[in-house]
């Protein structure tokens, strides 16, 4: 196994980031590392690459335990952070070379791997500026590049596709899939589209725990299983929601204002033409109806309410 997470507990003051959490990512997997804001997943990644020392438990990387190994786990590593920490003064070619100088790369080995590395991320248009003349999309693309640039068996990227156009965006998951056929790759982001086009395994934490880590084919279907959910938006505030409850198969309503009504049913029950009849029969006037697919961000939601 590429990364091994074995009851990682990070504790700052009274704060537990991380709390007795374990995971593992296999050699060719890309997986996305989802959470909210302040969930842990920063801190794990840090911890992985050495950057951070865990309180307890213990984290491997290629083999290698990062209390006991941490050079060799850096080595190991490609290290895309959340905050793009470059040298603005330095032109991209220059700040390559110095990387890839960090790693023992030299002579025309390290000039091939820049040439390479600047053609995998598109950067050929901009690699005689300084990297304070790039926009915030071509920077990330200079943070991939070098955490790329010594061919590492595992990728670590924390939000890798921060403020990239759409065209960007599209180029950037190409080489993040490109990357993970011969590579172990981590990766985090709050763009749910984002994992749902590259990856097939997701592990969601939440508070410092995992509260989820299967295939996205399987959360999906644990969804699914757990109950159907339709939005009916009526063109009033119903004076008596309840006629909703009464619909048969409905286990649930929930009001979210404005006319819109969150109803939820047992497994694989359509309430679409229930609620349709129940609309005429009441003189009602219904102007919206739609079943919610069981997409990842509502399953996200679901997960760390």
């Amino acid at each position: 196994m590429s990364i091994r997470v074995q009851n990682l507990t990070k504790i700052y003051k009274q704060q537990r980031a991380v709390d007795q959490i374990s995971l593992t990512v296999n050699p060719g997997e890309i997986v996305g590392f989802l959470g909210p804001n302040g969930a842990g997943k920063s801190t794990t990644m840090k911890i992985a690459t050495g950057y951070l020392s865990p309180t307890e438990g213990t984290v491997d990387v290629n083999g290698f335990d990062v209390r006991t190994n941490p050079m060799d786990v850096r080595r190991s590593v490609g290290y895309l952070p959340e905050h793009n920490p470059l040298y603005l003064d330095m032109y991209v070619k220059e700040y390559l070379r110095f990387a890839g100088s960090l790693h023992g790369l030299g002579g025309s080995d390290l000039s091939q791997r820049i040439g390479q590395m600047i053609e995998l991320v598109s950067l050929g248009r901009e690699q005689h500026k300084r990297i304070g003349q790039l926009s915030k999309g071509y920077r990330q693309r200079v943070g991939l590049a070098q955490a790329l640039i010594h061919n590492p068996p595992v990728l670590i990227l924390d939000e890798p596709t921060t403020g990239l156009d759409p065209n960007q965006l599209t180029e950037i998951r190409q080489v993040i899939r490109d990357a993970g056929q011969d590579k172990t790759v981590l990766f985090s982001t709050h763009i749910m589209q984002e994992v749902e086009a590259i990856c097939d395994r997701v592990i969601i934490i939440n508070r410092g725990k995992i509260v989820a880590d299967a295939p996205l084919s399987q959360l999906r279907s644990a969804s699914a299983d757990e109950g159907v959910v339709v939005v009916a938006e009526f063109e009033n505030e119903l004076t008596a929601p309840d006629v909703l409850a009464a619909v048969p198969g409905v286990e649930r309503v929930e009001p979210l204002g404005d006319g819109l009504y969150r109803i939820t049913a047992g497994p694989s029950i359509d309430l679409r033409a229930s609620i349709f009849r129940l609309a005429a029969d009441q003189n009602l006037t219904l102007v919206g109806l739609r079943q919610q697919e069981n997409s990842l961000e509502g399953i996200f939601k679901e997960l760390t309410k």
